[in-house]
């Protein structure tokens, strides 16, 4: 048992005896890698031995060993398999063909351990006309529909890189693997998922395409209920220049909302929904809310029924009363970090630091578990 495995808190979680071989990447691949890791699975990373910044970040490659090897050695890559052997699923995210090239495919891989799990995670799936094409989040959510519907009346804004990256790509492949390796425990058979970062995008889309097929959406922005068109779902500026969001879709929320506030408007309550009253709606909500600052509206708005909460920032976040007292963030290593998640009424799941020191594999003794 090397090291790392002896400094660390036991294995726990409802995925607990579960190993997985993870290839190194960036961005959502290593993000999974983490939420399978917090939920207790046994996870082993291989790493190029020249690499240089790796570990891409302390936080996402938490709670794995690290190794070492050569895909180019025939030696690194007969002991790879080995450990593939081993293990329930593989999560890699390279171009379509780049682990076939170094015999690390699906099919050789699964001739040998039949009940294994492949998870492939890329930007535009295993194939397609864009399959073998460069790009990022930005460009895996254009196509989809996704960030045409997303900023301001002038142009799209891009949701950071969490729509596509980590919630269409990321989280599928984990749904993905969770499912398949369930699966492989009742039938004795692994599977290979493709894991496509613009196929989960359109997935999170569900909602808004029931509401185009009902004709309630318009795809003009700042034009409906949930992109910042309707007054009573939006954020707005306050007396220090900082913002609060209010969300009071429901009327009897709306109407605790202007007894709370004292909102007078021309727009009768009852007339808030139809979109040529927004504009008016708007501009009184607007004034109303600059007349105090974020936190007075805090005093008086956080807790009801409103649907109110102040726009934070990450600093400012880690305060919160209400996640302070959930541990929605933790101190590991001296970095305030995501608490794992989903809670568990089994008991709160520990954060496994990061290992400091990656092994060659050629002295890697295999999984503890």
């Amino acid at each position: 048992m090397n090291s790392f495995a002896d400094q660390n808190p036991p294995l726990v979680g409802p995925l607990k005896g579960i190993r997985l071989v993870e290839f190194a990447g960036m961005g959502a691949a290593p993000f999974a890698s983490m939420l399978l890791a917090d939920l207790g699975a046994e996870i082993v990373r291989i790493e190029r031995p020249d690499s240089t910044d790796e570990p891409a970040s302390p936080i996402a490659v938490r709670g794995r060993r690290r190794i070492r090897a050569n895909l180019k050695s025939p030696f690194d890559v007969a002991r790879v398999m080995e450990l593939t052997d081993q293990a329930d699923g593989l999560i890699e995210a390279y171009r379509p063909g780049v682990m076939e090239r170094v015999g690390l495919g699906p099919a050789e891989l699964l001739a040998r351990n039949p009940k294994l799990v492949y998870g492939r995670l890329t930007g535009w799936g295993q194939r397609g006309p864009l399959a073998y094409s460069a790009a990022h989040d930005i460009n895996y959510i254009a196509i989809t529909g996704a960030l045409a519907a997303i900023g301001s009346k002038e142009r799209p804004i891009p949701p950071l890189n969490v729509w596509g990256d980590f919630a269409g790509g990321a989280l599928y492949l984990v749904m993905g693997m969770l499912a398949a390796m369930t699966a492989a425990q009742r039938t004795g058979l692994g599977d290979v998922i493709d894991a496509a970062m613009c196929d989960g995008s359109v997935s999170l889309m569900t909602a808004i395409m029931e509401k185009t097929a009902e004709g309630k959406w318009c795809e003009e922005r700042e034009a409906n209920v949930f992109d910042g068109g309707a007054p009573y779902y939006r954020t707005y500026e306050c007396a220090d220049g900082r913002h609060v969001s209010i969300g009071s879709l429901e009327p009897a929320f709306f109407q605790q909302l202007c007894e709370l506030t004292g909102l007078k408007s021309s727009v009768a309550a009852s007339e808030r929904e139809r979109r040529e009253n927004w504009a008016a709606l708007h501009a009184d909500m607007e004034e109303l809310f600059r007349r105090k600052t974020r936190d007075e509206w805090t005093a008086i708005l956080e807790g009801t029924d409103v649907c109110y909460a102040p726009v934070l920032t990450l600093s400012e976040a880690q305060r919160h009363r209400h996640l302070v007292e959930r541990r929605v963030f933790v101190e590991e290593g001296g970095i305030v970090q995501p608490a794992p998640t989903p809670q568990f009424s089994t008991g709160e799941l520990p954060v496994r630091p990061v290992d400091p020191a990656p092994l060659d594999i050629a002295s890697f003794e295999g999984f503890v578990s």
